[in-house]
């Protein structure tokens, strides 16, 4: 094994098993969630992704809290590359398949699932697992592939993306769930909530061409924000991002982040990782432009180990 490899696995273990456990102030919800304020955000490792997601959200007030009787939910994992689960390019489908679960026992009166995929759509759908999965779970997989599924806005905060087009199902969702999955990126340096945006819109080339981490920044001001942020840090790429290059660039690290607040979402990720959120460009400009809190000492923080 190379000494920069090495470093890599060494780090990532030690980091993803410590950093979910030592992130902001704590409040243990011991007499259930109705007893106590709910916490800004939860902080699981150490179980399998369906189990940690149960007490995630039990701890954020069960899915019931998010999720009202009739509503549409969309929910929007990372999909875009055509490559098998264990190679940690795309979301978790089992953690797909468990929210999916939770929005139907919540109430829901449909969930449904997509991304602007990379690759082939039906191709990242059914080899990523996820198609499956959701299926399984009464949910329905919705294309992402065609320019007419999306309407112009406007971002009236924006600085380098003033306008972008958007998939209709977010637009028009009840209740919109954000699941990305925490991997390298040779641009952005990490995928995680804000950049899984990215596959709600269509032009992505503009981003890139543009300064990708303002824009990745910028749209993370536009008012129809993720009602809930999952991030599935179970299985980490921790180099060749984005698509990857073998299961040796993944490390297992059990964990997952459940809150409200993508930029929150992204600096407690980060900490997983190994680095300092302020590193990462677009994190630290989406706090500065007050889209969302890096500041993870400033958030109640219930954390759960299994």
């Amino acid at each position: 094994m190379k000494r920069r490899d090495f470093f890599l696995k060494s780090a990532g273990v030690g980091l993803g098993l410590g950093a979910v456990m030592s992130l902001g102030s704590y409040k243990t919800l011991t007499a259930g969630p109705s007893a106590f304020a709910l916490p800004d955000m939860a902080a699981v490792r150490g179980g399998e992704p369906d189990v940690m997601f149960d007490r995630a959200i039990a701890a954020m007030g069960g899915m019931e809290h998010f999720v009202k009787k009739g509503q549409k939910v969309v929910v929007k994992p990372n999909i875009g590359w055509d490559v098998p689960p264990e190679r940690a390019a795309t979301t978790n489908p089992l953690l797909i398949k468990r929210i999916v679960q939770h929005c139907y026992q919540a109430g829901a009166k449909e969930v449904l699932v997509f991304d602007n995929t990379c690759d082939t759509w039906t191709k990242c759908y059914k080899d990523s697992g996820i198609e499956k999965y959701v299926k399984s779970a009464r949910g329905k997989m919705v294309p992402g592939n065609t320019e007419g599924y999306y309407q112009e806005i406007e971002l009236a905060r924006g600085k380098r993306l003033k306008k972008v087009k958007v998939h209709e199902l977010v637009l028009d969702s009840d209740v919109f769930i954000n699941v990305p999955i925490l991997k390298s990126h040779d641009a952005a340096k990490l995928t995680i909530s804000m950049k899984n945006l990215m596959g709600v819109i269509w032009d992505r080339r503009y981003w890139h061409r543009n300064d990708l981490n303002q824009c990745i920044a910028d749209y993370a001001t536009y008012s129809r924000k993720p009602d809930l942020v999952v991030v599935d840090a179970y299985n980490v790429m921790m180099k060749n991002g984005p698509r990857g290059v073998s299961k040796s660039d993944v490390v297992k690290m059990k964990a997952q982040i459940v809150t409200t607040d993508m930029v929150a979402a992204d600096a407690a990720a980060a900490k997983i990782f190994g680095v300092d959120p302020a590193s990462i460009r677009y994190i630290r400009l989406a706090h500065e432009m007050h889209a969302g809190n890096i500041d993870l000492s400033k958030l109640n923080i219930s954390r759960i180990k299994i």
